[in-house]
């Protein structure tokens, strides 16, 4: 069971006073520039270590800014609007995410990815010898977390590589909970997830078998984003941010045990949750964050055919062109 959400919010709030003396360089500034930097679930969850462990480590403090991490109600699409009107200055979302909500009046882009890997795996049960690949999902009861976000548009890419059609799958929003609970509890054969969920089914003691996503479809991880008049007008502040969460996102690929040690002493509701942390903090430095040339730097090739395949869909109602969706003008800067 996860620590209290508010107990762990109040931990966010406390992070700047315990490490502002911890790591060389970090003091704040006499008068630091107060910002919003929004996730769409508790940022304090351990999926969201980059964030944490860059106001942890004195590395948003070092570049003049005191960062408000705050959970959006509503999720991502939630993050995207108040980023979007200038309520937030970033957010984290998913790499694909501006292709379906700059067409809807959101005008947000990716000025950072956080790794080359996408975030989607399916996951079985080990002894399950029906499934042999996502070619036998047919007729099978998969759960996932929702219908309009960027994990369930990726198994569908998925199944489109095996030639299985969508109706022919029993696929059930199930939300990021549910999602896991009914795997585990063997409700559903298969679940669409992310490595929290993943681990989440496993600590519930589901013995499991994975297939990751960007094996046979591209897929895109975590991103940062930004309202296209923050960075006309404040470019300076998207460059902090993105300098510091990608330092720490380097720094977890280096050392996947002190970060999460460091995640811990920023986070205690985790402290007797030592191992849950460290099995999702690896995951991320394992099959997520690596594989990109230049940390943050978008895939433009990955994301046309990302485009390409919601167009052919109909998830997406034509192509636009993909500058409009991303900058790579922040990132390849050391803070």
């Amino acid at each position: 069971m996860l620590p209290p959400r508010s107990s762990m919010l109040r931990a966010v709030g406390s992070l700047a006073c315990c490490w502002a003396l911890a790591w060389p360089g970090a003091q704040a500034a006499a008068a630091p520039e107060e910002i919003t930097v929004l996730t769409p679930a508790p940022p304090t969850l351990p999926g969201f270590a980059p964030w944490i462990l860059a106001q942890a480590r004195g590395y948003y403090q070092a570049q003049g800014l005191k960062v408000n991490l705050m959970a959006a109600n509503g999720g991502g699409v939630q993050v995207a609007k108040q980023v979007g009107a200038g309520i937030a200055l970033a957010g984290s979302s998913v790499g694909d995410a501006p292709l379906f909500l700059r067409p809807n009046g959101i005008p947000i882009k990716v000025v950072a990815v956080l790794g080359g890997h996408s975030l989607m795996r399916v996951v079985v049960h080990e002894d399950d010898a029906r499934i042999k690949t996502p070619a036998d999902l047919r007729g099978k009861t998969v759960t996932v977390g929702s219908y309009t976000d960027s994990i369930y548009y990726s198994f569908l890419g998925m199944l489109k590589h095996y030639g299985v059609d969508k109706r022919a799958v029993n696929v059930q929003a199930a939300g990021p909970t549910g999602v896991w609970k009914l795997f585990a509890t063997r409700e559903a054969d298969a679940m669409v997830a992310t490595p929290d969920w993943a681990l989440a089914a496993i600590n519930a003691g589901a013995k499991v078998r994975m297939f990751h996503g960007d094996q046979v479809f591209p897929g895109l991880p975590q991103a940062i984003v930004a309202s296209d008049e923050t960075i006309r007008t404040r470019p300076d502040l998207v460059e902090k941010v993105v300098g510091a969460t990608l330092r720490a996102m380097r720094e977890i690929m280096q050392d996947p045990g002190a970060a999460v040690d460091d995640f811990i002493a920023a986070v205690p509701a985790y402290r007797d949750k030592r191992d849950y942390v460290a099995q999702i903090i690896g995951a991320y430095a394992r099959d997520v964050y690596p594989g990109q040339a230049v940390p943050g730097k978008m895939d433009p090739a990955l994301l046309g055919r990302l485009q390409d395949f919601y167009v052919k869909e109909g998830l997406l109602a034509r192509r636009a062109p993909l500058e409009d969706f991303y900058t790579d003008r922040f990132v390849g800067k050391t803070p």
